[in-house]
């Protein structure tokens, strides 16, 4: 099938599309809902969903022409340009559906961080606004009850991990894509495809929440965390992380040998000494 074809109700199984999996499972047609569809999805999954500035958000047709940016159309109206019939555009607005604090955290610093640029006489958009828009299109939170699974993870030490440590990580560990470039690309995924990861490590409690409490408990942090951290996001402080290597995304991991291959899982560089 063309992935253009796709159903998204087909994708609600998927481990990474968990956090959007009750919405997908509406959607029973090829292709995607069209506007209409997917504000009335909002008010049902996020009705308090609201731009950087507070007010309440809806999904709209692209504007013809016009000054103003994307992320400044958003926190000044609420209203977020969404192709018709676009996957991409699609999972954003699912998106909203289920991070609205950490979508409207992001709004509010992409014009907090234009703003302070202009003010400073600093041309482009600048490495915060960056890591932003990265985190915004293919950003995960890995969150484990095990500090040692996101060490081993940030230090890239995939196989251990992911492979010797298998049965542990699915115990003590959650993937929850973010970004909804991501969620685009997991329809028809390739050799080498990652999201930039940021860890948390929580109580063993909060394993047994109810997967809604859990996302929304992760989303107050999530936005909280970006607020906190603003000063010190750049790309490189987002983490890569092989989408293909958590367990379950592809039958072809089960065997230590996957993990070897450094198309994907390449070793940490490490900064040349001097």
């Amino acid at each position: 099938m063309d992935p253009v074809d796709d159903i998204p109700a087909s994708f609600a199984r998927h481990p990474l599309f968990a956090p959007i999996a009750p919405w997908l499972a509406r959607f029973t047609a090829t292709g995607v809902p069209a506007h209409a569809a997917l504000n009335t999805l909002l008010g049902d999954a996020a009705a308090d969903a609201h731009s950087g500035s507070g007010v309440p958000i809806r999904f709209v047709a692209p504007p013809i022409g016009g000054h103003a940016s994307y992320e400044e159309r958003i926190f000044a109206s609420g209203e977020v340009p969404t192709r018709d019939g676009d996957w991409h555009d699609f999972f954003n607005a699912l998106a909203w559906c289920a991070w609205p604090r950490t979508k409207s955290a992001c709004n509010r610093l992409h014009l907090a961080e234009a703003r302070a640029r202009e003010i400073a006489g600093l041309s482009g958009r600048g490495p915060r606004r960056d890591a932003l828009t990265q985190f915004d299109e293919c950003g995960i939170v890995v969150v484990s009850a095990d500090a040692e699974i996101p060490a081993l993870l940030a230090a890239h030490d995939w196989e251990e991990a992911f492979w010797n440590r298998r049965t542990h990580l699915l115990a003590s560990t959650r993937f929850l894509v973010f970004g909804h470039g991501s969620w685009d690309q997991l329809r028809a995924p390739f050799v080498g495809l990652c999201a930039k990861a940021l860890y948390r490590v929580v109580d063993p409690a909060w394993l047994g929440l109810p997967a809604t409490d859990a996302l929304a408990e992760t989303d107050a942090w999530l936005a909280h965390h970006l607020e906190a951290a603003i000063d010190l996001l750049t790309p490189r402080s987002l983490a890569p992380l092989p989408l293909l290597g958590i367990p379950g995304v592809t039958p072809d991991s089960a065997c230590a040998h996957y993990y070897r291959d450094s198309r994907q899982f390449r070793p940490k560089r490490h900064p040349a000494s001097t």
